[in-house]
């Protein structure tokens, strides 16, 4: 998703903002004059004030659970093609941007893909504890994706949250026969959208692993339909469904 997100602000009770994280085109790589307007533009539709605090970046290159822990890849915060900033500051304002308490790095992959790897393609924070993780059958040495992710869930599987608990993490396999053999295709389960009542999530013509992700899904989301679309022209420009929407939380008063 371009550089916004929803939040919800505690101050004078419960009330949603946007937040604006300052899209730049992921890191210069493609002309965004427009694209940088669109946090803004949202919120003047939806009669919603506008929080910044100079981060940049993108919504899909963070996960938060909700309860004050945040998963992210180094590799599209802390870097200078957004923000220039040491390892330290970039935590401290990605943490006030959604109002978390922890973040929990992992490397990722850099000057790959226009994301710089975004970390809602690999892994998902289901519900606080725990966390969807999509992982190729064995680490190929010779592919820095692979090995990105088998890092990120080592890092994720000594981690603990906000709360000082460990995570849960359930593994999913990524599909290998698909129908797009582009070496630029995005073919994630885990870049799915949660709306009211499902889950839309991605197919992409493997029946075994899609089989899987179907059932899997299911068990995490029990009670939600799980809806999967055949998103490949999205994939073919490394996108994914949840890259290109946005949730919006729901406001309770305290």
């Amino acid at each position: 998703m371009l550089g916004f997100g929803s939040v919800v602000r505690a101050q004078c009770g419960r009330h949603l903002a946007v937040r604006d994280l300052n899209f730049n085109g992921w890191g210069g790589k493609q002309v965004h004059p427009n694209d940088g307007r669109v946090a803004r533009r949202v919120a003047q539709r939806l009669g919603l004030p506008v929080l910044g605090n100079g981060l940049v970046g993108e919504a899909g290159g963070v996960e938060s659970d909700g309860q004050g822990t945040l998963i992210a890849h180094e590799s599209s915060w802390i870097n200078p093609n957004r923000n220039r900033g040491p390892k330290s500051a970039v935590s401290a304002l990605l943490l006030e941007a959604l109002g978390a308490e922890k973040v929990i790095w992992a490397p990722g992959v850099k000057g790959a893909d226009i994301t710089d790897y975004h970390i809602d393609s690999l892994a998902r924070l289901v519900a606080p504890g725990t966390v969807l993780i999509q992982l190729p059958e064995q680490m190929d040495p010779r592919d820095p994706w692979s090995v990105a992710a088998f890092e990120t869930y080592d890092i994720l599987e000594l981690s603990r949250d906000a709360r000082e608990k460990p995570l849960h993490l359930v593994t999913i396999p990524e599909p290998v026969d698909t129908r797009i053999e582009s070496a630029d295709f995005v073919a994630s389960y885990v870049n799915y959208y949660i709306c009211n009542g499902a889950v839309i999530a991605a197919e992409f013509g493997d029946p075994e692993a899609d089989t899987i992700a179907r059932q899997t899904l299911s068990k995490l989301y029990p009670g939600r339909e799980i809806v999967m679309l055949n998103v490949d022209p999205i994939g073919e420009v490394g996108g994914g469904i949840h890259c290109a929407t946005q949730q919006q939380p729901v406001a309770r008063n305290a």
